[in-house]
């Protein structure tokens, strides 16, 4: 059974999925020098809660494959120009810088980090790469029509859902399978056998999703989820565009959306329709994610900074007990994905009325 294992010990499944950036700030929030592109590896080691030396011993291991994806050690004029241009101040002759994608595959080596290990579960998770990858997804894209949703014509719905699923499992899982078979050794002809178990499987999944999706469509909160699976595909930039709608929709003026670097730690500012100024931080996560006490002490930092009479911490996944706890202090209203889910379907939030 494929697991997030795999990882580890096949560059080319590494090579595959290397340009999945967007899953290290889904996993946890990725801090970057003021350039907007590196990390150093002091910060690296902080991401993935390991030792300095943990992360140097890696790069001497796999030097190879992380120069290939943006790993780099600057000294000399271009360490000079690179301090006069990012505004770093450090006294240091070399300077060893990471991009987002050397970042990633540093994810998929680092075998003793409980991060990292999250990153590579969330890589091979069947529904992400569903909905982020070329497979057009009928569960988490909503209908262009309502014939697309009209059970009169089940043959062609079913037709529909076995094609993507057999295009999802066709272009992911069996591809992996592939390489892991080249790759394997002794293992070889036990990886053969479940390939050739999925490929069979293929008839009785697509059976089985058909139900699925019927059920699915029966239910009378359906809209909600589909407004959920919608902000799970966003990327940060387009969900933060859609909370500045809401803001808009209940009512706020001046809504502004930053975002990136520069914006001194604030997503969105507004005021409320009663003139108060609001800040906001929207953070679209994995739904099994927590935003962390550390991550809202920062935010109450930022309340401050921008002289904020209210404050919305926006999430797609929970808050922990610490960070709520730190919410109700400073007056932040935590909208979690339940609470997120009844303010795009309607409801007002009690700090906009």
């Amino acid at each position: 059974m494929i697991n997030e294992t795999v990882l580890l010990e096949s560059r080319t499944l590494r090579d595959g999925v290397a340009d999945r950036t967007d899953v290290l700030d889904r996993v946890k929030a990725l801090s970057l020098l003021p350039d907007g592109t590196h990390v150093t590896t002091a910060m690296i080691a902080a991401y993935f809660q390991v030792g300095i030396e943990a992360i140097k011993s890696l790069v001497k291991d796999h030097r190879e494959e992380l120069d290939s994806n943006g790993y780099r050690v600057l000294t000399g004029p271009e360490l000079r120009s690179f301090k006069d241009l990012s505004g770093i101040s450090a006294r240091t002759a070399t300077l060893a810088l990471f991009s987002r994608r050397a970042v990633l595959n540093v994810a998929m080596l680092l075998r003793d980090s409980e991060v990292a290990r999250q990153v590579r579960t969330y890589l091979l998770d069947m529904e992400y790469l569903a909905r982020t990858g070329p497979v057009e997804n009928f569960v988490h894209r909503p209908p262009n029509n309502l014939h697309d949703l009209n059970d009169n014509d089940p043959a062609g719905l079913d037709d529909r859902i076995d094609r993507r699923i057999t295009d999802v499992l066709g272009k992911t899982v069996v591809p992996m399978l592939n390489a892991l078979i080249e790759t394997a050794g002794e293992q070889r002809r036990d990886l053969i056998s479940v390939r050739e178990d999925m490929r069979r499987a293929q008839g009785k999944l697509a059976q089985h999703t058909q139900r699925l999706h019927r059920l699915e469509r029966a239910r009378e909160q359906r809209p909600l989820g589909g407004v959920m699976a919608a902000m799970d595909a966003m990327t940060w930039r387009e969900f933060e565009q859609h909370i500045a709608g809401l803001l808009r929709r209940d009512g706020c003026t001046d809504v502004r959306v930053h975002g990136g670097s520069g914006d001194r730690g604030a997503d969105i500012t507004a005021h409320t329709a009663d003139g108060r100024r609001l800040v906001v931080q929207c953070k679209n996560f994995a739904p099994h994610r927590s935003v962390w006490s550390g991550e809202m002490q920062k935010f109450v930092g930022t309340m401050t900074l921008h002289h904020a009479e209210a404050a919305l911490y926006v999430a797609t996944c929970p808050f922990s007990r610490e960070a709520r706890d730190i919410a109700v202090q400073a007056g932040v209203t935590a909208v979690h994905r339940g609470l997120l889910e009844a303010w795009s379907a309607g409801t007002a939030l009690s700090v906009l009325r």
